[in-house]
């Protein structure tokens, strides 16, 4: 393949992923999903032409990490805070953590009835499937109403958020003891120390570049920070999401002493193109990273019937949980948000770093496929099915 040929690839991927998030704001149907479906045409194509390609798998932890480190912080650059949202923000976090717990309790008994595998391993196997993703639910909301679609955000931000946490402390801890719940709150105690400083750090040193090239060397080194951070299990997702809220509500922080120091003349404007560069960022990042995992499946395992029907038994059982836990404590809920439960990013990114030994045959790719799939799908259907009741905003951009 010449250079030339792959940069015509490239930019035609770009192309396309941006008419599909055109055609996204006009039928509610994810860009991620035309993704998937572009990815998986190549993958046929490449089949039928017998082209030797490059092991896109060496690749699509890294890509996907910097995409959900990069949607994440685009979606809390758009969040304002204020105490009348305490409500929001409380509901979202509890919405969070009571569905991810109990879709995993119930995954891990479909996954131990479909395997007879230890719980331990079915438990490991099951966090995966369990956590909303945020990649495809924040550019999904974007039709909500404000508070739907700021719910939306923290709740898909706290459950990637959970999910690490719950990931990682399963992976770490075979054996449950006092001191594994011991470590799991130090933790916790040293990420938000973390993120605080890291908070005020960056925030400093973008008040004193003087060089008009800073941005990407913000994002790097958030990248960076996250990196270690999660290299020690530390769920460092909170320094990203804490980053962006801090960003974009430092001036309503009132003391003397913080203003002086960190609040600078062209703040605002800086806060502007950082959240442009977020988002342009985020939407390459998502181009390729989705249309790469479709293009990796091996879609003629999807003839395997058992593997269609368990996918859609954890389907159901992720939606009923849903619909179930806002109905009786949402009452704000407008019924699409009930369809925004969507598996992807976060999803694939925890399967693929699931040790070698906990991996379960039955529960592959292609079972992982189904649900990623399965999920946006009937997402779509809820959104187009539940438009008329959703007081749509005006088209702002790639989301």
């Amino acid at each position: 393949m010449t250079t030339y040929t792959t940069l015509i690839i490239l930019s035609g991927l770009v192309i396309f992923s941006y008419l599909f998030d055109l055609v996204a704001s006009k039928t509610k149907l994810p860009s991620v999903l035309l993704l998937l479906i572009l990815g998986i045409g190549l993958r046929v194509l490449v089949d039928n032409l017998k082209i030797e390609t490059f092991d896109f798998l060496k690749i699509l932890p890294a890509l996907g990490t910097v995409g959900l480190i990069m949607i994440v912080f685009e979606g809390s650059l758009e969040l304002k805070y204020d105490r009348d949202k305490n409500k929001i923000i409380k509901g979202a976090f509890l919405s969070a953590l009571v569905i991810l717990v109990a879709s995993v309790s119930v995954i891990t008994f479909i996954i131990y009835e479909i395997t007879g595998r230890d719980l331990y391993t079915c438990f490991s196997n099951a966090i995966p499937f369990s956590v909303v993703s945020s990649a495809i639910a924040i550019p999904s909301a974007a039709a909500l109403s404000k508070k739907g679609k700021e719910f939306i955000i923290y709740e898909s931000s706290f459950s990637d958020i959970l999910g690490i946490i719950l990931f990682n402390f399963a992976i770490s801890n075979p054996h449950i003891s006092t001191s594994s719940f011991t470590g799991l709150g130090l933790n916790t105690i040293l990420i938000v120390v973390l993120s605080a400083i890291s908070c005020i750090v960056l925030l400093y040193i973008m008040g004193k570049i003087a060089h008009h090239i800073k941005f990407f060397l913000i994002i790097s080194i958030l990248i960076m920070v996250y990196a270690i951070g999660q290299s020690y299990h530390l769920s460092a997702l909170v320094l990203i999401l804490s980053f962006g809220l801090f960003l974009n509500n430092a001036d309503t922080i009132k003391y003397a002493w913080f203003r002086s120091k960190f609040i600078y003349k062209n703040l605002a404007t800086d806060l502007t193109q950082l959240h442009q560069l977020s988002a342009e960022s985020a939407f390459i990042l998502r181009t390729f990273f989705f249309v790469i995992f479709g293009f990796t499946m091996n879609i003629y395992q999807l003839n395997d019937q058992i593997v269609i029907v368990n996918g859609l038994i954890m389907l159901a059982s992720i939606f009923v949980i849903r619909v179930v836990y806002l109905k009786i404590f949402r009452r704000e809920n407008s019924g699409a948000e009930s369809f925004i439960a969507p598996r992807g990013l976060i999803s694939i990114l925890l399967y693929f770093n699931l040790p070698h030994a906990l991996k379960i045959p039955e529960i592959g790719t292609s079972f992982l496929f189904v649900v990623v799939l399965g999920s946006s799908l009937i997402m779509s259907v809820g959104l187009l099915l539940t438009k008329k009741y959703v007081r749509a905003e005006p088209y702002t951009g790639i989301h």
